[in-house]
């Protein structure tokens, strides 16, 4: 660790006047990208590479702290301006961001990775904020759940994570056999067990995805709530990007109002989502539901220009009117 980089972890002067919004790194790719976002974090805080995979970049702001596990694919397709999502978090909330990322998918189980939380640790780093969350999907959700135990006490939002990959505890999850021979039983390696220290801990699945499901289930402890999301697919990161609803996600966690009826009211949003609708028509009609298919049609295009839903409208109240007659 740099010298320099550890007297920032101790220093906590925040800059009111931070604005990341005006921030636009589309134009860079691979090792610019990194570059870029390498001068900001530097400017604002510090930036350090963990080995050949992982980057970490924090922005120093408020004293909240957004630790979000990203991917480099991840960032370019849902971000237009390529800035990870924790940046987003500081220009509308004020919190701080510690961004790390990966160049693919890599669970962050690279040592480099592994020593840099273990320096934060050491280094009393989260006990420079008043709150701290982590956040991720997928394998950065098994990330962001394995290493929130350095922040005891933090708030962990979880989109479909992976528990682990060690075969002998999840050898049904054969999506990922490449990663079958990484180490997922040393330091952070279980990541239901890492979230016990946490305050609180939100996993969002779709009960319909066998795998997420079977993996949300090993995430049963006191402090966790596991929303189940059906009809929302296998990229839940994706769609609720698009609905807008991550912000608000990690708003209400971080105030502790992120409860049963939080979450159903910002899940109406679903109700004009198009890909999300389309999936749960498909559900109806593999179950031979005509009746409800044709409701859900009926209401979608009295809310909605959809012209899918009203042909299937229409071809569902004329084999209803044949099997009638």
């Amino acid at each position: 660790m740099k010298d320099n980089t550890d007297q920032l972890r101790h220093e906590t002067v925040f800059d009111d006047e931070l604005d990341l919004t005006d921030v636009d790194l589309s134009m860079h790719s691979g090792c610019s990208w990194i570059a870029a976002i390498s001068e900001i974090g530097e400017e604002h805080g510090f930036a350090e590479p963990l080995g050949k995979r992982h980057h970490a970049v924090f922005v120093e702001d408020g004293d909240t702290l957004l630790v979000s596990f990203e991917s480099m694919p991840g960032i370019s397709a849902y971000s237009e301006t390529a800035t990870p999502l924790g940046w987003e978090m500081q220009a509308i909330e004020g919190w701080s961001s510690l961004s790390v990322i990966c160049t693919a998918d890599t669970w962050f189980r690279d040592a480099e990775v592994i020593r840099f939380f273990d320096q934060l640790l050491d280094d009393g780093f989260f006990d420079a904020f008043e709150k701290v969350i982590f956040y991720g999907a997928g394998p950065c959700g098994y990330a962001a759940a394995a290493y929130s135990v350095a922040a005891p006490g933090a708030r962990v939002v979880l989109l479909q994570p992976q528990a682990t990959l060690d075969p002998r505890v999840a050898e049904w999850d054969d999506r990922f056999p490449e990663m079958r021979r990484v180490d997922f039983t040393s330091r952070f390696g279980y990541a239901p067990d890492m979230i016990d220290a946490a305050h609180a801990a939100y996993v969002l699945y779709d009960p319909q995805e066998r795998m997420d499901a079977m993996h949300a289930a090993l995430f049963e402890r006191r402090n966790v709530t596991r929303f189940r999301l059906p009809y929302m697919g296998d990229a839940l990161q994706g769609d609720l990007l698009e609905l807008d609803l991550v912000h608000p996600i990690l708003d209400a966690a971080a105030d502790d109002r992120l409860d049963r009826a939080e979450m159903a009211r910002l899940l109406r949003a679903r109700r004009s989502h198009t890909p999300y609708l389309r999936r749960l028509l498909s559900r109806l009609d593999a179950e031979n539901r005509p009746l409800l298919a044709e409701w859900l049609c009926a209401n979608v295009t009295a809310r909605m220009n959809a012209p899918r839903f009203r042909r299937r409208l229409e071809a569902l109240r004329t084999e209803a009117e044949g099997r009638e007659g």
